[in-house]
């Protein structure tokens, strides 16, 4: 399950994703329409910021915008920065490999090539959505309602 902060971060990039390229959102206008707390969210965007998916510009007209475009982000990533490894058993990370202390040989230990092949299923189907595809699949399921 993802934790808030995850899921506060995709409901904000979403929404920086649907203003592209129309000029900097202002936090408050992120905050009321996906219905995040201002304060929350400002540590998330700060993190977003910190990682290279968002810049910000202050003063008038200013608020935060994607550094890329909505087709060029996807799931994987920004799952990855909040949420650490995708992995089911930390032996089977790909960034944050641990050995689990229980196989007696991973190279052999059928539970962790099962977990690798889910992880990397998972991993594939990630980077494979885009915030331009959430975005196209909302109007798509708008449009089909």
């Amino acid at each position: 399950m993802l934790s808030k902060k995850t899921r506060y971060s995709i409901l904000a990039m979403v929404k920086l994703a649907k203003e592209y390229n129309k000029g900097p959102v202002l936090i408050s206008s992120i905050s009321e329409t996906e219905l995040i707390p201002k304060k929350f969210l400002e540590s998330i965007l700060l993190e977003l910021k910190r990682n290279g998916f968002v810049n910000s510009k202050k003063g008038k007209g200013g608020g935060y915008y994607l550094i890329k475009s909505p087709d060029q982000i996807n799931l994987a990533d920004m799952l990855r920065l909040f949420e650490g490894a995708i992995a089911l058993l930390p032996c089977a990370a790909y960034k944050y490999y641990e050995s689990c202390g229980h196989c007696k040989d991973e190279q052999t230990c059928g539970i962790r090539s099962v977990i690798k092949e889910i992880r990397d299923e998972t991993v594939r189907m990630m980077k494979g959505f885009s915030l331009a595809d959430i975005i196209n699949r909302e109007n798509d399921l708008l449009k089909n309602k």
